[in-house]
């Protein structure tokens, strides 16, 4: 795998270059490449960090990371996990929530991270030791599992 250059900023530290990359990935992966109509832009990434994996100025994998009561009451979460399809196989998905992970601990200290899980990643997610928190349920026509990893 080709060494990746790693940023963790939040939304006001973003460039707007680095910004119009993160929303191609996002739109190419979550809009285009899952046929899946919905509005990317939640209000959500305003009070989000963004961690990215660059490879020049290709980005190649990208997780926005919530704090606690963004997305869920009382925990932090991980969000829009994306690796660039150009770079699937390579373990960059792997590294990338591995440290996410360690990313959205350091940052908020004492809460577990919840995430909405598509849920044919379940055992991705698994792997890492998210647990299984909730029902199975339909966000954008896609299913999705609610998952916890405790601090």
């Amino acid at each position: 795998m080709t060494t990746l250059n790693w940023t963790y900023k939040s939304f006001d530290e973003l460039s707007p270059l680095e910004l119009y990359r993160i929303l191609q990935l996002r739109s190419r992966v979550f809009v285009v490449e899952q046929d899946c109509v919905y509005l990317d832009t939640d209000d959500k990434d305003q009070r989000s960090f963004h961690y990215c994996g660059w490879d020049g100025d290709v980005l190649v994998a990208y997780v926005r990371i919530l704090p606690p009561g963004l997305a869920y009451e009382n925990r932090s979460s991980i969000g829009r996990v994306v690796s660039n399809p150009d770079y699937r196989g390579t373990g960059a998905g792997r590294l990338l929530m591995k440290q996410a992970i360690e990313k959205t601990f350091a940052a908020f200290p004492g809460y577990d991270i919840k995430i909405g899980a598509q849920l044919y990643l379940f055992e991705f997610y698994r792997s890492f030791g998210f647990e299984k928190s909730g029902p199975e349920y339909l966000e954008d026509g896609i299913p999705h599992i609610e998952m916890t990893l405790k601090h």
